[in-house]
């Protein structure tokens, strides 16, 4: 059995998180021509981040001073199967090439969320270019509880603030007022560029025209394939409902609750440690759940997570 080959992979991003770095291979190596994130092979006794701030002082010239993890991917090329840790880096000192020469033949920053400038791209890394594009707030309605018209105010306040993602809950209804909702949800969000994923109701996201599909853990266990939406993700509460969430190619897993919330007060939570250990080894992006505010996504993110999700804090 060839033995699998642990890459330290670096997501460098800048301008709040909207730009992301790839680097040219250059002539001499496999793939030459590739582009790709920086980084490379984690030495033996070498940890995954010591790798990743040692090979960007060598190939970029930085010195890495903020990183956590994001997500790792297997993938088998013809001449190697390597196991890519894939690392946000959100702050270094240096100026990339100014300190130490390039080892790429070039470097060039692109939008997140927009088609890839420069290629061809190393094919272990698309599934990452679909992962940038993934807003890092998530939230999710709860009109049932909160009132419809108050929703739809916070919906448009948030969304002129920047809100891109929104998950659509609210299942008790009867079928023709949570049709007209999403409707009314999916016309609001997609006026300013954001995403809707409908909970549980597939027919629902096919009707009304939203971008994707949300799962609960029970429709999660009960998958056997990815269902045919543009995105598609899974309430999760263990790793091991994550791994089945990546097994399925799914874009993205909701894992909490993280902390007490406030209909729940008297269950902790995971914390950030249970949320660190249960997304270990995680292949998609995990958004943190339960007692999430705003100002907890750089927290959230130091501890593993793609991003925060809210119901009411958001």
């Amino acid at each position: 059995m060839t033995a699998v080959v642990e890459v330290a992979a670096a997501v460098l991003l800048r301008a709040g998180g909207r730009e992301f770095l790839l680097a040219q291979r250059p002539a001499g190596k496999v793939y030459a021509g590739y582009w790709e994130f920086p980084g490379g092979k984690v030495e033996p006794g070498e940890s995954v981040r010591d790798a990743l701030v040692r090979e960007l002082r060598e190939e970029l010239g930085i010195t890495v001073t903020a990183c956590a993890p994001w997500l790792t991917r297997t993938f088998t090329y013809p001449h190697a199967t390597v196991c890519l840790n894939f690392w946000r880096v959100t702050a270094w000192e240096g100026e990339i090439g100014i300190s130490a020469p390039l080892e790429h033949d070039a470097v060039d920053w692109l939008e997140c969320g927009k088609s890839a400038t420069v290629g061809p791209i190393l094919p272990a890394n698309d599934p990452i270019l679909k992962a940038l594009a993934l807003p890092t707030t998530m939230a999710i309605t709860m009109a049932e509880a909160e009132g419809v018209e108050r929703t739809l105010e916070r919906l448009e306040e948030a969304l002129a603030g920047g809100l891109r993602l929104i998950q659509v809950r609210d299942r008790g209804w009867p079928p023709a007022q949570r049709l007209w909702f999403a409707e009314t949800v999916v016309r609001l969000a997609h006026d300013r560029g954001a995403l809707v994923v409908i909970n549980a109701a597939a027919h629902i996201a096919r009707r009304t025209g939203a971008d994707g599909l949300h799962l609960p853990a029970a429709a999660l266990a009960a998958c056997r394939q990815r269902p045919d939406f543009a995105w598609v993700g899974a309430s999760c509460h263990t790793a091991a409902e994550i791994a089945r969430a990546g097994e399925l190619g799914l874009d993205y897993a909701l894992l909490g609750p993280v902390l007490p919330t406030p209909t729940h007060p008297d269950n902790p939570g995971l914390g950030w440690e249970g949320f660190s250990a249960a997304n270990t080894g995680n292949t998609l992006p995990v958004f943190a759940l339960g007692g999430m505010r705003l100002d907890l996504l750089p927290v959230a993110q130091a501890h593993g997570a793609h991003g925060i999700a809210l119901m009411r804090g958001w």
